[in-house]
């Protein structure tokens, strides 16, 4: 009989060890109602009056499960997301986990969804495309709101996709497809703009500079006009006669030909007084 009794209580030993795990959280209830808060490691409870169960305190995921959702622009795109949470490890909190909500995780995701609608449904399909951070902040601030009491930490939420109908996928792509056409052609048409400005002013410089130079051929031949005329009114005045001799020596040293001017004449003398040559006197030859 007392080895009956040993067998027995060794069984109820045994039948009442708990293992906590260090991602886990106890709760013990005896006879259905909480009596303590199980941490990680060894414990035991009464079997068949005490209930153990535990509560995982990781980070975890649910899927929001993809939905079609009428936007503002009355175009149906189709909207999933993911929602990332954990129960905090405290006593009060995994309480809360168990006895404030039944089944969160199902919770979760009927509150992501129903939260997805509500904003989606005031933006229209380019907008919820370009603007999914502020979705994501948005759901994840109402998530945390409405859990607050739930001893849940909502972590982060995530656009997994909002993708409009095939037909409307297909007329956007286009749209793209024009868009970026238009943005190269005015790309290629400022280069070749800037290109024309490029040679257009070369050309302005160029123009510049035959002009400014014809200014200096046209200053340099009024300059030797001048000097040619103070010559003339200074040589030649009652002196046509040897104007004109020289007119003519002038035309014909053009050709290279040769002249032979008398020694004595007066068209030598002028020659050498304008070239800054005085000839010599014939008593200072003879001196010599």
């Amino acid at each position: 009989m007392l080895i009956l009794l040993i067998i027995i209580a060794v069984g109820l030993f045994f039948l009442g060890i708990r293992i906590v795990r260090p991602t886990h959280r106890g709760l013990t209830e005896r006879l259905g109602k909480y009596v303590r808060f199980a941490r990680p490691g060894f414990h035991w409870i009464i079997p068949i009056i005490e209930k153990m169960y535990r509560v995982n305190v990781t980070e975890q995921m649910v899927d929001a499960e993809p939905q079609e959702i009428i936007t503002n622009d009355n175009l149906n795109a189709r909207v999933d997301a993911q929602v990332y949470f954990k129960v905090k490890s405290d006593e009060e909190s995994v309480k809360n986990s168990q006895y404030n909500v039944n089944n969160y995780q199902r919770q979760i995701v009927n509150l992501a969804r129903t939260t997805l609608r509500n904003i989606i449904g005031t933006l229209t399909l380019k907008s919820a495309n370009s603007e999914r951070g502020k979705i994501n902040s948005e759901l994840h601030k109402t998530l945390r709101e409405e859990t607050q009491n739930w001893g849940i930490d909502i972590v982060r939420t995530e656009l997994k996709e909002i993708d409009p109908p095939k037909d409307v996928q297909d007329t956007m792509n286009k749209v793209v497809k024009a868009e970026n056409e238009k943005i190269a052609a005015i790309d290629f048409a400022t280069a070749r703009e800037t290109t024309a400005d490029g040679e257009k002013r070369a050309q302005i410089k160029q123009a510049e500079g035959v002009k400014q130079a014809k200014i200096l051929q046209a200053q340099g031949e009024a300059e030797a006009i001048k000097l040619v005329n103070e010559a003339a009114d200074k040589y030649f005045i009652g002196n046509a006669q040897l104007l004109r001799k020289l007119q003519a020596l002038e035309s014909a040293l053009e050709d290279n030909a040769k002249i032979v001017v008398p020694a004595g004449s007066e068209l030598v003398n002028i020659i050498g007084e304008m070239a800054g040559v005085l000839p010599l006197r014939k008593e200072q030859k003879k001196q010599t």
